[in-house]
């Protein structure tokens, strides 16, 4: 079932697979869907893998780690979703940010590809793409 990584986040509601079978999620609070868990029902008729859809981003790179740093920190006070990388920051596309990013000498570039935002602070679990997250019942 390919996901956002907002839609991965919200662990109940209808959702539909890539074969379009509407299916109703309500899985305990134990953070956001990962890519490569698989879900049953509790009949254990139905599957489902999660993968993460492709999204559209902006990629934002600098001339210097603290241009970078600063960067991530001014995205930080906007409170955006954001995945961090050695060389550089992905956040969701947005025309007045990528303005902004350019206007502070940053370079932006448009990707579509899976995003994985951070968790947050308070968050125990992180994902990196490529590992397998565990299967939920």
């Amino acid at each position: 079932m390919g996901l956002s990584a907002e839609a991965r986040s919200r662990v109940r509601g209808r959702r539909t697979t890539d074969q379009g079978l509407d299916v109703v999620l309500q899985l305990p609070r134990t953070g956001p869907l990962q890519p490569g868990e698989r879900l049953s029902c509790e009949q254990g008729q139905l599957v489902v893998d999660v993968v993460a859809a492709p999204e559209d981003l902006l990629a934002v790179e600098a001339s210097t780690p603290l241009a970078l740093l600063q960067a991530a920190y001014h995205l930080g006070n906007r409170h955006l979703p954001m995945e961090i990388q050695p060389q550089r920051l992905l956040i969701p596309a947005d025309g007045v940010l990528r303005q902004l990013l350019e206007d502070r000498g940053l370079r932006v570039f448009s990707l579509h590809q899976a995003f994985y935002p951070e968790a947050g602070a308070y968050s125990t679990t992180t994902h990196h793409p490529g590992t397998e997250g565990p299967s939920r019942p």
